[in-house]
């Protein structure tokens, strides 16, 4: 067997396993939707009111008190600053690395299974339109072999037609809610990063004052000893 013939097999074998496969992936992108918003509904927290209430504890130098304040808490920006928080008795520096390396960890939680969806989004069209390819070449070669009058052939043909075009609906009807979903995602993400470095920065801008408040009355009480 030649291999065109070989791949002309593998083609009349018609479109119905691509809508096959089109289903599988649709269950896998709604799975992926509904886990995605479901995360992001049980893992958020205004980022403006925590800042105030972390800068005006550690104002009155009540580093534990902060610390209470974000123990048992599953938001990305508490984790981040939890762990700077963690890290102040050592300094702002260490404080301020060790809030860039939670933010890194924790923005892998934030992006977890977006890029299966915005593939889903990118290729499940083109995964239809072969889909469609295939029910042609099938319908064409049925249309060719049919021995029936050509009434009856002309309307097999169409049918066959009508049936192929049926998998680029189904394609761009998965890839639309997907592409929509991963861009709602994404600027829920950025929006998360944003307020992470908004309370991080309050937080290393309070610890870097704090800091030299108590530098300065260190120096003044040198001085008065002088």
């Amino acid at each position: 067997m030649h291999l065109t013939e070989k791949f002309l097999s593998f083609t009349l074998l018609g479109s119905e396993w691509v809508l096959w496969v089109l289903i599988i992936l649709s269950i896998i992108s709604i799975a992926i939707m509904i886990e995605r918003a479901f995360y992001f509904a049980t893992h958020r927290v205004d980022a403006a009111p925590l800042a105030d209430e972390l800068r005006r504890l550690i104002r009155k130098g009540d580093l534990e008190g902060a610390r209470k304040r974000l123990k048992d808490t599953n938001t990305v920006e508490e984790a981040v600053a939890a762990a700077g928080l963690a890290e102040a008795e050592r300094g702002v520096e260490a404080a301020g690395e060790a809030m860039l390396a939670t933010k890194a960890t924790e923005r892998l939680k934030l992006e977890r299974n977006l890029a299966v969806l915005g593939t889903l989004g990118n290729n499940t069209p083109f995964i239809g339109l072969f889909g469609t390819v295939l029910g042609i070449i099938k319908a064409s070669h049925d249309l060719t072999a049919s021995q029936a009058g050509g009434g009856q052939a002309a309307n097999a043909v169409m049918a066959g037609v009508f049936e192929a075009l049926v998998a680029t609906a189904i394609g761009l009807l998965v890839a639309i809610p997907a592409v929509v979903a991963f861009n709602v995602f994404n600027r829920r993400v950025r929006a998360t990063m944003s307020g992470v470095d908004a309370l991080a920065h309050a937080i290393l801008g309070e610890m870097s004052g704090s800091a030299h408040d108590k530098a300065g009355g260190k120096k003044a009480q040198l001085a008065e000893v002088k």
